[in-house]
């Protein structure tokens, strides 16, 4: 009974540690996910997608959707509309998270939130990224900055409406400046598209 009890707190602690919990976690630990599945009949632990599990008493932040798609493909990034949504830039509330992966990466197999996946590659893939520490759970964004810059290389699956309002309100809203913009539409290599559009800015 003693072993019992330790298991199941041993589960609840890696559940507390690590913000968001999947079986994988614990087989990988020895750990038999019965414990688990007797926490969550219990109410000790939440259901929160397809094979995600958190603690009953973690406090769930708006973003829960951003730490289980980080949970399941670590290696990703928030981008695009999602990354605008983040930022608190423009009026773009998307149903699925978009995420940049490399181009050589497996399309990832997540159950749970819906991903959007566009593949990324060199410096656009690996500048901008900023790291915040959601629900136990490190998730990667892409900074305002870098993200109005991609929103222009894909204008043509998000709209140049979209792009431009990203860049007017992050300007307006002092997000970022006019050298950092430059500097990520030329990584970007969108930098004669940007141009007409910054000038108009100053």
């Amino acid at each position: 009974m003693k072993k019992t009890s330790t298991k199941r707190e041993q589960v609840l602690q890696l559940a507390r540690e690590m913000g968001v919990l999947r079986v994988s976690d614990l087989t990988s630990r020895g750990i038999h996910p019965e414990y688990l599945r007797r926490l969550h009949q219990q109410g000790l632990v939440i259901r929160t997608g397809r094979g995600l599990y958190v603690a009953a008493d973690t406090d769930v932040t708006e973003h829960h959707a951003l730490v289980q798609a980080a949970k399941w493909t670590p290696h990703g990034v928030v981008c695009l509309l999602t990354a605008l949504q983040f930022h608190g830039i423009g009026t773009q509330a998307p149903h699925e998270i978009w995420m940049a992966l490399d181009r050589r990466a497996a399309h990832p197999r997540i159950p749970y939130p819906p991903l959007r996946i566009v593949r990324f590659s060199g410096r656009a893939l690996t500048e901008g990224i900023e790291e915040h520490q959601i629900e136990g759970i490190m998730v990667k964004v892409y900074n305002p900055a870098k993200t109005v810059a991609d929103c222009f290389k894909y204008r043509n699956k998000i709209g140049l409406d979209v792009a431009i309002e990203a860049l007017r309100d992050s300007r307006s809203q002092r997000k970022c400046t006019h050298d950092e913009l430059w500097h990520y539409a030329k990584v970007c290599r969108v930098a004669k598209v940007m141009k007409p559009y910054l000038e108009a800015l100053l």
